[in-house]
Formats: C-alpha cells, sequence, structure tokens
C-alpha cells in the first residue's frame, strides 16, 4: 500500500497582497512568500511581467483553490509611454524595431485614447505567455519564429491621460478586464497616432480587491520575525470571491459540507442568497454560484439547484 506523503511547512491558508519589485518574477515571487510563511502550498492570482511592479495576490494553501477568481478580476494599473522608438516586445526590454521623430499634441492622445474604452479586439503581444501548440509565445518569438496570435475580445473600463504627460512621454492610468495586455494598448496606440512608442514602466495598484496601499513588501514581511505576526498580514480565502453571496449556514449543513455532501437550504439561507445575490449581480442575474460561510470561516464554493447547495470547492481548513 502506498504511503501519503506528508507535505512539508505548516498548513497556511489566506491570501497575501504582496508588492512585488520591477525585476522579481512572479514565479520568483511566490517562492519567497512560501518560504517566508513556511506554507505547504502557494500560488499567485495573475502574472506580473518582471520589468512591472506592483499588486500580486499570492494565494497559500486552500487560498489556491480560488486563484482563477482573482485572475479574473478587474486591475487597475499605471504605465509610461515613451514615445520615438518601438520595440520588439513593446517594453524597454526589447530591440528596437522602429524610431519617429513624430510628435502629437496631448489632446490627440486622450482622444485617441478614449477610442480604445470599451469592449475592443486586442490581439495579444508576440512576447505573452499565450500557448501556441504547446509552447508559450515568448519562446517561440524569442528563437526567432513568427508567432500569429488571434485576436481576443476584452474590456477597457477606463483610460485617463495623467496631467504629468509631455509630448515625449504619457503617463496613463486604466481599468481593464481579463486578458488585457498594457503592452498590446501601446503598440495599437502608437499606431493610431502614427508614433513609435513602449512602456517604460507599469505599475500594477489593484487586482479586484486587493489594492497597493494595504500590500506588504518582501522586506517588510522579512522584519516580522514572529510567525504569527506574519500570518496577520493575511486576509481570508472569501477576499478573491467579493462578487459571490456568502450564506452562513447551519451545523447540519456544515456538518454535511465538511464531507463533500450537499445539503437542502433552509428558507432564510435561501433568501439571503437570493438577497445578496441581487445586490452584487443586479436583479436580472441568474447565476448559482454561493459561498457557504460558518463562524466567519469560508467552507465551500457550490452551486445552488432546485434548493440545495452543491459543493464544487471544499476547503480543508482546520
Amino acid at each position: 500500500m502506498a504511503r501519503n506523503k506528508k507535505r512539508k511547512g505548516d498548513p497556511v491558508h489566506g491570501w497575501l497582497n504582496f508588492n512585488k519589485p520591477v525585476e522579481m518574477t512572479s514565479t520568483q515571487a511566490v517562492a519567497i512568500v512560501k518560504r517566508l510563511f513556511n506554507a505547504q502550498k502557494a500560488g499567485h492570482g495573475g502574472t506580473l511581467d518582471p520589468l512591472a511592479d506592483g499588486v500580486l495576490p499570492i494565494a497559500l494553501g486552500e487560498a489556491t483553490k480560488t486563484s482563477a477568481y482573482a485572475m479574473d478580476a478587474d486591475k487597475d494599473y499605471t504605465f509610461v509611454i515613451s514615445w520615438g522608438q518601438s520595440t520588439s516586445t513593446q517594453d524597454r526590454e526589447g530591440e528596437v524595431t522602429g524610431s519617429s521623430d513624430v510628435r502629437v499634441p496631448l489632446d490627440a492622445v486622450a482622444e485617441a485614447l478614449a477610442g480604445f474604452v470599451g469592449e475592443i479586439e486586442q490581439v495579444p503581444p508576440k512576447f505573452s505567455a499565450i500557448k501556441v501548440n504547446g509552447q508559450r509565445a515568448y519562446d517561440l518569438a524569442r528563437d526567432g519564429e513568427e508567432v500569429e496570435l488571434k485576436s481576443r475580445t476584452v474590456m477597457l473600463y477606463e483610460a485617463k491621460l495623467d496631467e504629468a504627460s509631455t509630448t515625449d512621454e504619457a503617463v496613463i492610468h486604466v481599468t481593464c478586464g481579463k486578458g488585457f495586455y498594457i503592452r498590446a494598448l501601446v503598440r495599437d496606440l502608437a499606431f493610431e497616432l502614427g508614433m513609435e512608442g513602449h512602456v517604460t514602466s507599469l505599475k500594477r495598484t489593484r487586482v479586484g480587491g486587493f489594492e497597493l496601499a494595504q500590500g506588504s513588501s518582501k522586506e517588510e514581511i522579512e522584519a516580522l520575525e514572529d510567525p504569527e505576526a506574519r500570518k496577520a498580514l493575511l486576509v481570508p480565502i472569501e477576499a478573491s470571491l467579493d462578487d459571490i453571496p456568502a450564506i452562513n449556514i447551519s451545523s447540519d449543513g456544515e456538518a454535511k459540507l465538511r464531507n463533500g455532501n450537499e445539503f437542502r437550504l433552509l428558507p432564510h439561507e435561501m433568501q439571503d442568497f437570493q438577497s445578496q445575490r441581487s445586490e452584487l449581480q443586479g436583479d436580472e442575474s441568474d447565476d448559482r454560484m454561493a459561498l457557504a460561510m460558518s463562524n466567519g470561516q469560508a467552507l465551500a464554493m457550490g452551486e445552488i439547484r432546485a434548493g440545495f447547495f452543491r459543493p464544487f470547492r471544499v476547503f480543508q481548513i482546520g
């Protein structure tokens, strides 16, 4: 009989709002946080390029089961475009592919930028993590292979040209949805304006409910030598699920959930679900997803059908 291997580390559960510095990869950030918390398991809620800094939500333990929801969350970025040169990667890491002395007035930049707001079709950068025939696009591009990526429908909710902008540098703030590439926006904006340009700095200031001002750096975590003080930096599993109704369930329901079984909702639990769904998603929503809670702790994610809560993610905590 095979023996179960015991995971190394402690059963630490929750999300860390990590402030990733420039040059650190998202994978390196996860490894560092996992070590600092001596956690058994860790993952991130959406890759942030090595040349970018800012918010990188990192899930520990059972929170990794909700990583996909953090990846789907809306995000805020502030970035700088340097006009005059385009590069192969659309940022300062790539080789120069075009140069131009053309400059346009700031109001023309603002007007062109506004034209990208809304639901648009966007072709991801060739230097991206998208897989093409099982390989990452950036690996193929670095090997000199021609990469053709299909356009995708993405959402740009808001885009604003900062007052600090000049005719040589544009400082831009955006709010965007899942799968949006800032470097692709810069490429397309430069083309629209008849200029050459690339990203010289990029900061992610928000991912869903994770905001830069509440984040912690590697140095700040290291300064807390007490493990319990470090754990105090974590936010609950449900932090990435703030748009999903959370129902406080009965002890009978809890007992069944802990064994992975469905249970019938009580009338007041069903009413609570419907009320929260309407508040969070609008009166027309027919979404069935919900989060089961007990004593302030997330127990499971599931769907509500015919009055039953049917779990598909059960959190093994405590």
